[in-house]
């Protein structure tokens, strides 16, 4: 198994277009890349030309043959994977699908959670009437599954070590508010003075796949800072 940890980019290579810096580049071969995505920035460009700044385009500026693997929730920091070329791209995204890719996020949540551990399970759908809010939904909600650890219980807060065996949109926001313990900074889900919050205390720290070439396990961390 490889293990890699969070190092400071060493630049770019190969033609540049209308370049913006990129974030800490924390691996790179010739199959893949893994960046750290800081909180407030778009993954991938979002709708009119004010929201082309992102992560992914940033990227594709020095790397054209870069491709979207996964997404991150635009105050969500930590590890973000891309592919360079469609193919490795295809079998990374299928490891997603197939749920081959182990995800491990830390949060600091309001309250103090009394419990040890546990799984979430409650299902969620879209809000089409209050976009992109999503809800718990037992007849036509997706199948939703995240597993839950204290780390580390404060005065008022708790942090949780978050692993989402499924990967729906706002999950991970969802699952800790239906617990009564919402993340800081949590806008969406949070409680009325996060409405306002520059940042949410949510980070992809680890994630773990299989090398699209070689076979090999590769383990990608990014410390948390909070």
């Amino acid at each position: 198994m490889l293990g890699i940890f969070f190092h400071p980019s060493r630049g770019c290579r190969g033609p540049v277009h209308r370049m913006k810096p990129l974030p800490p580049v924390l691996y790179q071969d010739d199959y893949l890349i893994a960046l750290y995505k800081p909180c407030g920035m778009l993954s991938v460009p979002g709708r009119g030309p004010e929201k082309i700044d992102s992560l992914a385009y940033r990227l594709q500026c020095h790397y054209p043959e870069a491709k979207v693997v996964h997404r991150l929730d635009c105050y969500t920091s930590g590890v973000m994977l891309f592919a360079l070329g469609i193919e490795n791209q295809r079998e990374l995204n299928r490891q997603f699908r197939d749920r081959e890719v182990d995800k491990e996020y830390i949060a600091m949540v309001r309250g103090v959670v009394d419990e040890e551990s546990g799984v979430m399970d409650q299902p969620m759908r879209l809000d089409v009437d209050n976009r992109p809010i999503q809800i718990i939904d037992y007849e036509q909600g997706k199948s939703c599954e995240t597993h839950w650890r204290v780390i580390e219980r404060l005065s008022e807060t708790t942090r949780l070590l978050l692993k989402p065996i499924t990967g729906r949109s706002h999950q991970l926001r969802v699952h800790c508010m239906v617990m009564g313990h919402p993340i800081v900074g949590d806008h969406f889900y949070g409680i009325a003075e996060d409405a306002a919050a520059e940042m949410m205390l949510l980070h992809a720290e680890r994630l773990e796949f299989t090398h699209p070439s070689s076979g090999e396990r590769v383990v990608i961390v990014a410390p948390c800072d909070f």
